[in-house]
């Protein structure tokens, strides 16, 4: 026993009550998965299910979070309040019940919840087990009812008046529990408040609650449960900053109207091809189930279910996937049976659609994949039902076989009537769609064929690779490097300058296909963005395999003029769009031209110094430092407008040779913000990039272009 009772005072009753918690203190990982951070937090998420289970009930509709300085959570509603009265089976009150009795609760036969996160009746008891101290406050009645517990023992905590603590000391309840009397409340006011403290006997020293974790199950749950408001509170202390001012708490509020279409929207990271589509439907079921005779003899029954299913969908023109799916609001992160029969159905409705427009979107008699399907989806997938069968208490994936059938048959009707749609919008939405998943098909077809191509050649062997590239001899992926050259005009000097050992030359004719506005197919048929994705040989979009890369670094060399950064933002625009692995690795590269060449003259016979600059205000300052210090310079200072202009040996020592040249490292601090600038820039709406231009105009350098 890990109650603290002395031998006097410790009775058979004890024995009762914690027989069934004992069991979850000595096995704690078989009810919320480990007892690290992860396990303390599940804890959380079945206290807050318990008052979600009351907004989805229609009898609440705000959640309070606070995480106290003192390492306990606070979480309160405005729900009906847990039961005060006595439980006729047990003789106890239903918040003792609810709180000590394993398998018991308001989730079991769908009198009081049609659809409900908790449904095994362990969760508020298995809390209370693991707890040092736990409190419970429920308003009904115009009273405030209160209950304490320790370990799941309940009884009375002496706080003498210096705020309720874990380890004040306490007197288990001997002959019958006493549901006290705290306050008195308003007229019609109702609500549960639960405190506890996460008993460190059982949790390891380093599990904490994660704010980020908290703040974003609140903001989920929010969109689920339009309506909902939930307020997230943290009053522990946290490291002052740098500059020494301290932290103030933090609290958010979460409320949301526009339910599972507005999540849908709030995922997606990347420009929308189609709108948010909604997939609404429901299914009947039978299962069987045990349950109690009028002897008390446990009996199998045939229980008719519903199940309804609420789907957002919402392609994008990237190709990362994002989908999320729960049941009962509740997340299911490793799927289930919901989330099978979506992805299947989806599969099997668009592959319908493409065969009937075969012809149109020169598909061939090749067959989607899931991954060609998926590629760009948002997906919130939510199903509601009576007591669904989870696998184990931690509820991550839905067992429930039935709903399988009913979530594809949905699917299946519902995204066909949209497909084959004569509405305008979403005809034209719908033909981008089919136009999207066959051109990642091909682009799947396309890699696998030239896998082999991936691997490099010798002169003997046939190679398929561009005429137009210069490769290199060694195929070392450290030293390897690819320079994508602007214009077949400065190809001659960097042929010239290059180690051929290990640098690669391929030419690329001025401005290529700004992806950003175009489809993948587009893309895929551009000579230049072709050509770029073959040499590379890793593929490209959600098939680009980094490890496939046939360079260590790739190098974006362009003029340093205005043209030159707009080459070179189209570049990293493909790169970012169909590459990003490479980008996120950090193997490619910006070549920082020099815009000036001076040669400083010395006196006597020391030969004369030559000094290159990066820019108009760069120059300036040398020239009149020189002027200062009373040195000359050969006069014109020769001024390059391309790579063309400049000599081999010049092109090398500032741009190619490692040993002397820079280079501009292209990294992605934030995915996010990275996506909006390529969006702002390269996007198809015009109306932003006016503005930031406008907006930008005075702070343009005009002798950067030349006229």
């Amino acid at each position: 026993m890990t109650s603290t009772t002395s031998g006097a005072a410790y009775t058979a009753r004890h024995l009762s009550v914690l027989e069934g918690l004992e069991a979850v203190r000595k096995r704690p990982g078989m009810y919320i998965g480990s007892t690290d951070s992860r396990g303390l937090m599940h804890c959380l998420w079945e206290i807050i299910d318990n008052s979600v289970d009351e907004a989805l009930a229609g009898h609440c509709d705000r959640i309070e979070i606070v995480l106290h300085a003192d390492g306990s959570v606070e979480v309160s509603d405005n729900g009906r309040g847990i039961p005060v009265d006595i439980e006729p089976k047990t003789g106890l009150t239903g918040v003792e019940v609810v709180f000590t009795k394993l398998h018991a609760g308001g989730k079991f036969g769908g009198g009081s919840y049609a659809a409900s996160g908790g449904l095994h009746g362990v969760g508020a008891s298995v809390v209370n087990a693991l707890s040092a101290r736990l409190d419970v406050d429920v308003t009904r009645n115009g009273k405030v009812h209160r209950m304490c517990f320790r370990r799941g023992e309940p009884g009375t905590f002496d706080d003498k008046g210096q705020g309720r603590k874990p380890d004040s000391r306490f007197s288990p309840f001997v002959d019958g529990s006493i549901l006290a009397v705290a306050a008195k409340a308003k007229r019609g006011l109702t609500g549960t408040r639960v405190r506890y403290w996460a008993d460190e006997q059982i949790f390891i020293a380093g599990a904490k609650f994660s704010y980020q974790e908290l703040a974003d199950r609140a903001r989920q749950t929010s969109f689920l449960v339009p309506g909902l408001t939930i307020v997230v509170n943290d009053l522990r202390e946290r490291p002052a900053p740098l500059d020494g001012e301290p932290e103030k708490p933090r609290e958010e509020v979460f409320f949301h109207e526009g339910g599972i279409a507005e999540f849908a929207d709030f995922l997606a990271i990347d420009p929308p091809l189609t709108d948010v589509w909604r997939l609404q439907g429901s299914g009947n079921f039978t299962e069987t189930v045990p349950v109690l005779d009028d002897k008390g003899h446990m009996v199998s029954k045939e229980t008719s279910r519903v199940a309804d299913v609420d789907i957002a969908v919402r392609w994008g023109t990237g190709y990362d996937t994002t989908v999320k799916s729960y049941v009962n609001i509740i997340a299911t992160p490793k799927g289930g049976t919901h989330l099978a029969g979506f992805e299947q159905s989806l599969l099997k409705t668009l592959r319908k659609n493409v065969e009937a427009n075969s012809r149109k979107l020169k598909a061939g008699n090749d067959k989607l994949d899931k991954d060609d399907v998926l590629a760009g989806l948002t997906a919130v997938v939510t199903v509601r039902l009576a007591e669904p069968q989870f696998e184990g208490q931690t509820k991550e994936v839905l067992g429930t076989s039935a709903v399988r059938s009913i979530v594809s048959k949905v699917v299946e009707t519902e995204l066909n009537a949209i497909l084959t749609s004569s509405k305008r919008q979403e005809k034209q939405q719908a033909s981008q769609l089919l136009d999207k998943v066959v051109a990642e098909m091909k682009s799947r077809i396309s890699a696998r064929m030239h896998k082999e191509t991936q691997r490099r050649k010798t002169a003997l062997e046939s190679s398929s690779l561009p005429a137009k590239l210069y490769d290199c001899r060694k195929s070392d992926l450290r030293t390897s490097e690819l320079f994508i050259v602007e214009g077949d005009s400065a190809m001659g000097t960097a042929k010239a300058a290059r180690n051929s050992e290990h640098q690669a030359l391929l030419p690329i004719r001025g401005k290529i296909l700004n992806v950003q506005k175009a489809s993948v197919g587009d893309m895929l048929s551009n000579t230049e963005c072709a050509a770029i994705i073959q040499v590379i040989g890793a593929g490209s979009g959600r098939s680009f395999d980094i490890d496939a890369s046939r360079y260590g670094k790739v190098v974006i060399m362009t003029d340093a003029d205005v043209d030159g950064a707009h080459i070179r933002t189209l570049l990293l625009t493909l790169f970012f769009r169909y590459m990003r692995p490479l980008v996120d690795a950090g193997n490619v590269y910006a070549a920082v031209p020099p815009l000036h060449r001076i040669e400083i003259i010395n006196s006597g016979s020391k030969p004369n110094e030559v000094v290159y600059t990066y820019s108009e205000a760069e120059l300036h300052a040398l020239v009149k430092k020189l002027n200062r210090s009373n040195r000359r310079y050969k006069e014109p200072i020769q001024r390059y407008k391309g790579l063309g202009e400049m000599d081999a040996d010049q092109l090398a020592e500032t741009t190619m040779d490692p040993r002397a040249r820079t280079l501009r490292r292209v990294q992605i601090a934030d995915a996010a913000a990275a996506e909006k600038t390529f969006e702002l820039l390269m996007g198809s709406d015009v109306a932003p990039r006016k503005e930031f231009i406008v907006t930008g105009a005075d702070d343009l350098d005009r002798e950067r272009i030349d006229a």
